[in-house]
């Protein structure tokens, strides 16, 4: 028995189908319908018709929304090196004394 899984997602209008880990299934249909939801926004709110330069914009939010992320991470974790070196600097000190 294979533990491949076939499924059909639609985006675009477009019918895809796809052949896919069964722990993949949620991750890839939640993501299909994030995609038609920002679709019909971009739509409704920009009278973009072309579908092509709907799939563009919606490309390039879900690549800001990755990068940004990762710039937020890089800073939480260089504040929290800047607390944790500050913190070691001071019991450090009362360890000393």
């Amino acid at each position: 028995m294979s533990d491949q899984l076939k499924i059909k997602l639609s985006i675009a209008n477009r019918v895809y189908p796809l052949t896919i880990q069964p722990s993949q299934e949620e991750g890839l249909r939640k993501a299909a319908k994030n995609i038609e939801s920002m679709i019909t926004q971009f739509e409704q709110s920009y009278s973009v018709r072309d579908k092509q330069d709907v799939l563009a914009m919606c490309a390039l939010q879900f690549a800001s929304q990755v990068e940004q992320k990762s710039i937020d991470k890089e800073n939480v974790s260089d504040h929290v090196e800047d607390k944790l070196t500050a913190l070691n600097n001071m019991l450090e000190l009362h360890l000393n004394s």
